[in-house]
């Protein structure tokens, strides 16, 4: 059956009509420390629901065909880092990129929670255009002021459905803990890394090069056009995201992350646990965890 004939087809009085979208059901935990030696803490993070509903509030239609309730909805999460040094405070541009994003997505954001292979397309391309403005607005915004320029990391996971879309700029990660098993969605935007893949130096290297903590791209520093990491996966039931910075990578081993995921904790003590092992490996930056578990109706 087709969305055309389920719309055809008669409902019973006083139903409530609900998508995959508002049957999946998402658990967000959050946490945010500014370390052991960094002064000030200028990771950022952002979880929203987003949704379309319909209730019918007085009718006398008292034919079946109407819907008393329509409910769709999504999630959106976030994390930012933003750049700084001896001048610049990189809290202004990770806020900021934050800010602006939801200030974006309520001014142009399609609210189609509905995806085929078309929206999705449709989906990663606005999604670019939002990383590209976002970059755009964080540059103007702190130019001509060196306490001011600087620039952030930006990873955001979108679901609607069992539809997963994670988009990335930076060195702030995501990951996909499933069945037993770690798996890195986003790839590192620095010199290090870069150094990689382009065969100069191992993988194993990039983890202790002196260089990897040099961003190439990064919302409101890249010249020109940025570099927008773009995916789409199908999510499946009991799998869980992880977003973070790379406080939390670089004090913390893929193994490390794995073993507290298997754990299976609620969402919230989960970022406890990560970032508690972030501190008790040194801390040397700020640290941010965001976990979203998804439980997803067959």
């Amino acid at each position: 059956m087709n969305d055309h004939d389920a719309a055809a087809a008669p409902l019973p009085k006083n139903t409530e009509v609900k998508r995959l979208s508002s049957l999946v059901q998402a658990e967000f935990g959050a946490l945010s420390h500014q370390g052991s030696v960094r002064s000030e803490n200028e990771d950022r993070y952002l979880v929203l629901k987003l949704g379309r509903d319909q209730q019918t509030l007085i009718t006398n239609v008292t034919e079946s065909g109407l819907p008393l309730s329509f409910q769709e909805w999504g999630y959106l999460f976030s994390v930012a880092d933003g750049t700084s040094d001896e001048h610049a405070q990189g809290g202004t541009a990770s806020s900021l990129a934050l800010g602006t994003a939801v200030q974006l997505l309520l001014r142009f954001g399609r609210w189609n929670l509905r995806i085929d292979d078309r929206v999705a397309k449709e989906v990663m391309e606005r999604t670019r255009l939002f990383y590209e403005r976002l970059s755009d607005v964080v540059s103007e915004q702190t130019k001509g002021d060196p306490l001011m320029r600087t620039g952030t990391t930006l990873t955001t996971a979108f679901s609607a459905g069992n539809e997963l879309f994670v988009a990335h700029v930076g060195d702030s990660r995501a990951y996909l803990w499933r069945n037993g098993k770690l798996h890195r969605l986003t790839h590192d935007q620095t010199y290090a890394q870069l150094l990689a893949d382009a065969g100069k130096i191992s993988q194993e290297e990039v983890d202790t090069h002196h260089l990897r903590h040099v961003l190439t791209d990064a919302l409101g520093l890249s010249e020109g056009k940025i570099n927008v990491q773009v995916k789409r996966l199908q999510l499946e039931d009991a799998d869980c995201v992880l977003l973070c910075t790379n406080g939390l990578t670089n004090m913390v081993s893929e193994d490390q992350i794995a073993a507290i995921l298997q754990q299976s904790l609620a969402a919230q003590e989960t970022c406890a646990q990560l970032v508690s092992a972030a501190l008790e490996n040194g801390g040397t930056d700020n640290v941010t965890s965001l976990v979203g578990k998804y439980s997803i109706p067959t």
